[in-house]
């Protein structure tokens, strides 16, 4: 059984990568720049599972977020569960899955997206820090497609053209149900 001061120093470490995914939210809808480029390993990568963003290094993480905030307006980031794993002893590495949601202003609208991120986290000289984040959608939308939503696979109305979903529909323990009941 691990010592009381292992459990304490694992408790602690939960503690700062929670208050590091609480700070992601609101450094991003501040634009807080300075904040933003702290919360990130010097090269660490920040990507999308569609592909669209791929960034290493803070610097490129920095200038694709001004890319970002340049399609943006006004946003507001929610983070509801948080699932953390701690690899080896827990003291410099791990990885997580966190779920949430966003309102948000974008081509001239507002859109509402639920978000799954999986983030490998490391804990630096200056404290825990995002190692790796790749961000997912299951649906970004107009306000006014919410309610219809989760009937088409073409889910992602943040660009041009309505593309598929990055989620549940791709992931292998999905495909592994639908096709044990005789679907897809």
């Amino acid at each position: 059984m691990p010592t009381i001061e292992a459990r304490i120093a694992r408790l602690e470490a939960e503690s700062q990568i929670r208050q590091l995914i609480a700070r992601y939210c609101f450094t991003i809808d501040d634009r807080d720049i300075a904040a933003i480029r702290d919360l990130f390993a010097p090269d660490a990568v920040l990507k999308s599972a569609d592909g669209v963003m791929n960034a290493t290094g803070v610097d490129a993480i920095m200038a694709q977020y001004d890319g970002r905030f340049d399609a943006l307006g006004p946003g507001h980031h929610f983070m509801h569960d948080v699932q953390l794993d701690f690899v080896g002893d827990g003291s410099q590495h791990a990885t997580g899955r966190v779920i949430g949601h966003a309102e948000l202003w974008r081509n001239g609208q507002m859109m509402v997206t639920a978000i799954r991120y999986d983030d490998t986290y490391r804990n630096t000289d200056a404290g825990w820090k995002f190692a790796e984040r790749t961000i997912a959608f299951l649906y970004y939308v107009p306000i006014d497609k919410y309610p219809n939503i989760l009937s088409t696979p073409l889910r992602n109305h943040a660009y041009a053209e309505p593309k598929p979903a990055d989620f549940p529909e791709r992931l292998p323990t999905w495909i592994a149900y639908e096709k044990s009941r005789g679907r897809g």
